[in-house]
């Protein structure tokens, strides 16, 4: 298979992968075109593998359903397992992103500095696990106020006024997981054999 062959094989599963996306995210041609400014023809011309796929049609696309450019085209692996999150940085908090898909549960690496000042519970939907790698973590959770340590865990109903952060003793580094429609986390075990 020369070149040519292989990349015209990439680019014949593009609109399939297309239309799959879409319809898995519930997205009309017409909802999609008022996202991107792409016409419904054009979208269903590249859907059905009627117009070839360029940059200036597929970054839209993969900005609408907040997906990787790679994921539309079907690009081969790397061989490069790494997650390279990007760190967002909010108040002394520095975020890594381990998933990449919106919506549903969200995972993160979080690295917190000690920062002054009394808590401030918030709440809003979701629900949420935290686990601690090293540090101390405060959790102000309704009527409760506990430190966890190190290989501790919490989880709660963000409904529920809550605020977490590091003691005063120094940073905390811990794994979150969010699901901002109240979807909680499952740990599986596998069951003992009778015996």
């Amino acid at each position: 298979m020369t070149e040519d062959d292989r990349i015209d094989s990439v680019l014949q599963e593009v609109g399939p992968r297309l239309r799959r996306v879409r319809r898995d995210r519930g997205v009309t041609l017409a909802e999609l075109s008022a996202a991107t400014g792409i016409s419904v023809s054009t979208l269903s011309r590249l859907e059905s593998g009627q117009r070839r796929p360029s940059l200036e049609l597929l970054l839209p696309l993969a900005r609408a359903h907040q997906v990787p450019l790679d994921e539309l085209v079907g690009a081969p692996a790397t061989g490069d397992p790494r997650v390279r999150a990007k760190p967002i940085v909010r108040h002394g908090r520095t975020m890594f992103p381990l998933t990449r898909q919106p919506g549903g549960l969200q995972a993160y690496k979080v690295i917190q500095e000690v920062t002054r000042g009394e808590p401030d519970p918030r709440v809003h939907e979701g629900y949420e696990w935290l686990y601690v790698l090293s540090g101390r973590l405060r959790l102000v959770l309704g009527d409760h106020d506990v430190i966890l340590g190190a290989g501790e865990a919490a989880e709660f109903d963000t409904r529920v006024p809550h605020w977490f952060g590091p003691t005063d003793e120094g940073p905390v580094e811990f794994l979150s997981l969010f699901g901002p429609q109240g979807e909680r986390m499952h740990v599986r075990a596998r069951p003992k054999k009778s015996g």
